[in-house]
């Protein structure tokens, strides 16, 4: 049976750096960075540059993580915006 997480080398300032992660985070990493128009090893090294945490892995995990929940609320402050604005523009005055 595989192992869930997966050990991947990454240069990371012009050093190789081993990396265990399950896939789901890896997978994650890249579509990140491909957001960004960022190559893995230059986002892991911009997550490994103010990572407050003594584990590379659990750093990326918490960003990750951290990105998808900013994500989720900003499109949960839209979505009020959006029915906020819908109820004031179909309120109607007191004749």
């Amino acid at each position: 049976m595989k192992s869930p997480v997966a050990k991947r080398s990454v240069v990371v300032r012009g050093h190789k750096t081993s990396v265990s992660l399950e896939d789901a985070f890896w997978n994650s990493l890249k579509e990140i960075g491909g957001q960004r128009h960022m190559t893995l090893s230059d986002l892991v090294a911009a997550i490994d540059s103010e990572r407050q945490h003594d584990n590379l892995s659990s750093a990326i995990r918490l960003f990750v993580l951290d990105f998808y929940r900013t994500q989720l609320s900003e499109a949960e402050g839209r979505r009020d915006e959006k029915k906020r604005l819908t109820v004031v523009n179909t309120a109607r005055p007191y004749s």
